[in-house]
């Protein structure tokens, strides 16, 4: 006997599933720096110290987990 094939149709789903939740981790980081870098410009503008780095520094994480929140509920569902 053979072992049965799962169809086709399954196999691009895995990959697509693959690469939607590969791309998680570099919009996480990719928000931080924004973030980051968005604080930075604004501290050098104003004159201020690391306050809007700080700020800025934490929204963009928080938009990170946001978003890792998101994809992944897409998959648990």
């Amino acid at each position: 006997m053979e072992p049965e094939r799962k169809p086709r149709s399954s196999t691009r789903e895995t990959f697509q599933s693959i690469g939607a939740l590969s791309t998680v981790g570099i919009s996480f980081v990719l928000a931080t720096i924004l973030g980051a870098w968005f604080g930075y410009l604004l501290d050098k503008w104003f004159g201020t110290g690391p306050l809007f780095f700080l700020i800025f520094f934490v929204l963009g994480i928080i938009a990170g987990v946001l978003n890792v929140y998101r994809t992944a509920n897409k998959f648990i569902k």
